[in-house]
């Protein structure tokens, strides 16, 4: 069992053109081999997409075309990059999305990978284990935890709050086989962190929208989430009169 401190991570962040890794192009990519002493290697890097930014994602990471004009294509980085990652755990916030851009651009371009098998901790998930910050994106962790400020949304800055953050969340375990086994888990949530009922309890959400949104694609911590406070409710007998608006009338 290795401790933590003597661990090698790799954490790496993505800007793109959009949400869906299958389609989407990687724009900005930057990567950081660590310690919990010490930076062991950093590279960073624009990327020409070789296609249009729309103007929401610009909004977002205001990465502009004249930028990445004469930047690096991503199948001329993605050798070394993917060298930086292999072997090693891979740290970032909702880091899975990052890793099927980069596999997805990966098989585009013909390099093989197995990035997408290679053990990984999400900041994110472990954010809603530690409960203590009432929101859980990168900035305002950054914020709960007084980590100095990077700069704007851009890859590199965000890799390097991302480390400090990770540190912090971190501390009360001791390797890092004892923080992938509890992330095997489903984490409970304490509030909705989407859609019209955001920052509410779950048991203050109609029992209609949670029926809805048990059928959605969200991710296993908040299908749980969702699908235990339901639980919780059909357990207590007032299920059926929660979910007929009609029920007064009887």
């Amino acid at each position: 069992m290795s401790l933590l401190k003597q661990e090698i991570f790799v954490c790496l962040d993505c800007e793109s053109t959009g949400l869906e890794p299958k389609t989407d192009r990687i724009v900005e990519i930057a990567v950081t081999r660590f310690t919990f002493e010490q930076i062991l290697q950093q590279f960073e890097s624009l990327i020409n997409p070789e296609c249009d930014i729309p103007k929401t994602s610009q909004d977002i990471h205001k990465i502009s075309a004249e930028m990445i004009a004469d930047k690096p294509k991503i199948k001329e980085v993605l050798p070394h990059i993917l060298q930086m990652i292999d072997r090693h755990v891979i740290v970032g916030h909702g880091i899975y999305f990052d890793m099927s851009l980069i596999a997805a651009e990966a098989e585009r371009h013909g390099i093989p990978t197995k990035i997408l098998q290679q053990p990984y901790i999400d900041t994110l998930r472990l954010a809603r284990l530690y409960g203590e910050s009432p929101i859980n994106s990168l900035e305002h962790l950054r914020q709960h935890f007084n980590i100095a400020f990077e700069g704007a949304h851009r890859a590199m800055n965000d890799v390097i709050v991302n480390i400090e953050v990770f540190k912090y969340l971190t501390k009360t375990f001791k390797s890092t086989q004892e923080i992938l086994k509890v992330l095997q888990k489903p984490i409970k949530l304490r509030t909705m962190p989407l859609g019209k009922h955001k920052g509410r309890k779950f048991d203050e959400i109609p029992v209609e929208y949670l029926l809805w949104a048990e059928k959605k694609d969200f991710d296993q911590d908040l299908l749980y989430s969702i699908r235990s406070e339901l639980k919780n409710r059909r357990r207590g007998g007032g299920f059926e009169q929660a979910s007929n608006p009609f029920s007064c009338l009887k």
